[in-house]
């Protein structure tokens, strides 16, 4: 017993049609795109401006806009009217897209060189003023150009003055023969500097190994702490003292045995078996060795229920209690006809759609209920007359939904993602800031405040706001936290501030939220990726410690090899993924965090949204994940709504 929605016959589309207009090539387009140039040519920091046009069939010049964006945004930034600025060195693409009344997509392809500047100077981070005979150090040469960019494509040569003493290794790293002094020189291109050291006698006499474990799971991460004393049997706390790991793996039949330990002692496994961990300092050495064993970490997944939506797309969800003291849910449509639908799920196994608002719009991205389950919001992409803006609802009595009232003040372009906290909704207005909109009356929505980045061509996906922290994700800017009432910062709704940033290279953050760790307590923004690569979703989830916020590290990912990563929620230590064609992903994310956590067997199941009477027949493209009351609620763009439950009992993989 499940709802099915079906006004007409489903449609099986090809996956691209899915994620965007149908692209189209030159000769059967029915638009053209020209541009000013097809090249350019520009120095770091420097600006320029590109114009393009749109022809029809004819050759006539059409009044379709264009858009232009950069894939990246961390080395060459582009705002969509054009305005590029050069950020990195090196040769790079802007893209300029239009597309036609009839949906047909086109691009067009900018290059663009950002010359190298000269050098302008080296310096030797890490070296120290004095090493012990018979040990090796890292210099790390770090060469920055005139523009202030650090440089990693520029050899630096390094050379020493008393060989006998010391030398430098290929590597760059300083090894100490015997006492005396040496003038250590590096050289890239014409900047050049140099540095003193001393060698002087090695005083460790004994190097002590302790922390670890007998035995640990692939996944865990095991601490170990080496400390060097003299002949007193006092700590040489300057002894530079390197980690190494050895494997056997249990399989011996030409499996790889992935481990890794940091440089602070930290050691992880992603393969059973026995691991021995070296320490070593000059001549000294020392090891304990580990037994690896697999985390058994995988549960059984059952249907509960689902309701399948067959003529539409669907979009986001959310779950609550209403104040009758059932449960309820709502699904939005995706590039249809701006609906949303209200299920009651008091019984999981059927939930019932009881209710259908319909706004203009073609598309109902999100959907968000406040948290006493009174007020609904729901976005609104696509309007006939172009004012989109968000639609306030009246869901006290999901049965009979009405109005409160609509707000589309500096909203028009689209209102991509939502979120409600402490009567205010957080809106993203047309992909580029989010505005903060007070409801304490619902039925009278102000402005408040704005959160907007300054970066040329900035954009902005998601935002999620906890604890008064908004968590917002800004694509090639990466992700922010925000005080919007927290304290911490001294901000507020009306007045947000910066606490700290993290931007990954890839420039694909798509969707973040905050979790602390209970069993070591550290802070985490786990980000979601969101991209299309040669027509196949992609990306993978970041796990950036932000313990310390002004200095967030990524320390962890979870990358589904074959699928494309979307919306994220976390329950516990459990951390449910809408993992596109790979359906839904629940990942433990227990104890401390590093390495890929999906090569260490974290996965705790997984589950294809599959379904034959789906828009798109047999095809998961799971789209956001819920948990609530104990089951997992997660939309799929291609069928619906669905809802599973993960076991207790471990099973064998080949069960999954």
């Amino acid at each position: 017993m499940h709802s099915f929605i079906s006004r007409h016959s489903p449609s099986v589309l090809i996956f691209m049609v899915l994620l965007t207009p149908l692209a189209v090539s030159a000769q059967d387009a029915t638009i053209s795109i020209v541009v000013d140039r097809t090249e350019i040519t520009l120095n770091v920091n420097q600006t320029t401006r590109l114009s393009a046009k749109v022809l029809d069939a004819s050759g006539r010049e059409t009044d379709i806009q264009t858009r232009f964006y950069s894939r990246s945004r961390t080395s060459v930034a582009v705002s969509r009217d054009g305005e590029v600025k050069a950020l990195k060195s090196g040769t790079y693409s802007i893209f300029v897209r239009a597309s036609s009344p009839e949906g047909q997509r086109i691009t067009e392809e900018i290059r663009v060189d950002v010359l190298y500047p000269p050098i302008e100077s080296v310096t030797f981070t890490s070296a120290p003023e004095q090493v012990y005979v018979g040990t090796r150090v890292p210099l790390n040469p770090e060469v920055r150009d005139v523009s202030g960019q650090l440089r990693d494509d520029v050899d630096v040569h390094i050379s020493i003055d008393n060989p006998s003493v010391a030398t430098v290794d290929a590597f760059g790293h300083i090894v100490a023969h015997e006492t005396g002094s040496v003038t250590i020189t590096g050289q890239a291109e014409e900047a050049t500097s140099y540095v003193i050291i001393t060698v002087i006698p090695n005083p460790i006499t004994d190097l002590n190994l302790s922390g670890g474990a007998l035995e640990a799971r692939t996944g865990d991460v095991i601490q170990y702490s080496a400390v060097a004393r003299n002949a007193e049997g006092e700590p040489v706390q300057d002894a530079p003292v390197r980690y190494a790991v050895y494997a056997q793996p249990d399989d011996d039949l030409g499996a790889s045995a992935s481990a890794q330990i940091d440089q602070d002692g930290r050691f992880v496994a992603e393969t059973p078996g026995l691991y021995t961990i070296v320490a070593s300092t000059g001549k000294l050495s020392t090891e304990s060795s580990i037994r690896i064993t697999p985390r058994d970490a995988a549960r059984q997944i059952e249907l509960v229920g689902k309701g399948i939506v067959s003529d539409v797309h669907t979009s986001d969800l959310w779950v609550w209690e209403g104040v009758d003291g059932r449960d309820y849910a709502v699904t939005g449509t995706w590039r249809a006809n701006g609906e949303a639908y209200f299920w009651d799920v008091t019984n999981p196994a059927s939930p019932t759609i009881i209710d259908t608002v319909a706004v203009d719009a073609r598309t109902v991205n999100d959907v968000k209920v406040s948290e006493d389950g009174s007020v609904c919001v729901i976005s609104r992409e696509g309007a006939s007359n172009r004012r989109n803006g968000l639609v306030i609802l009246n869901c006290t009595d999901p049965h009979n939904v009405t109005t409160y009232a609509t707000y589309d003040e500096d909203l028009t372009g689209g209102v991509h993602n939502i979120f409600i906290y402490d009567h205010h909704i957080y809106a993203l207005s047309a992909g580029r800031r989010y505005d903060i909109i007070s409801i304490e009356d619902p039925t009278n929505p102000h402005l408040v405040g704005s959160f907007e980045l300054e970066s040329v061509g900035h954009s902005i996906h998601d935002v999620w706001v906890v604890d008064g922290i908004a968590y917002s994700s800004n694509w090639g800017d990466g992700v922010y936290m925000v005080d919007v009432g927290n304290g911490v910062e001294g901000g507020s709704p009306s007045n947000p501030v910066v606490i700290g940033h993290y931007v990954y290279p890839s420039g694909w953050n798509h969707a973040a939220i905050p979790y602390r760790s209970k069993d070591t307590g550290k802070f985490y923004v786990i980000a979601a990726d969101e991209v299309s690569i040669n027509g196949k979703m992609g990306g993978w989830v970041h796990f950036v410690d932000f313990t310390d916020p002004k200095n967030p590290k990524e320390v962890a990912r979870y990358e589904v090899p074959e699928a494309g990563s979307h919306n994220l929620w976390i329950d516990g230590d459990r951390l449910y993924i809408a993992y596109y064609q790979g359906g839904l992903r629940v990942v433990d994310i227990s104890g401390d965090l590093m390495g890929d956590l999906y090569k260490q067997g974290r996965e705790v199941a997984h589950y294809f949204s599959n379904d034959a009477n789906g828009h798109v027949p047999n095809a998961a493209m799971a789209w956001g994940p819920q948990v609530f009351k104990g089951n997992v609620f997660f939309s799929d763009m291609n069928s619906g709504l669905w809802i599973v439950k993960v076991q207790g009992d471990a099973v064998p993989d080949s069960a999954l």
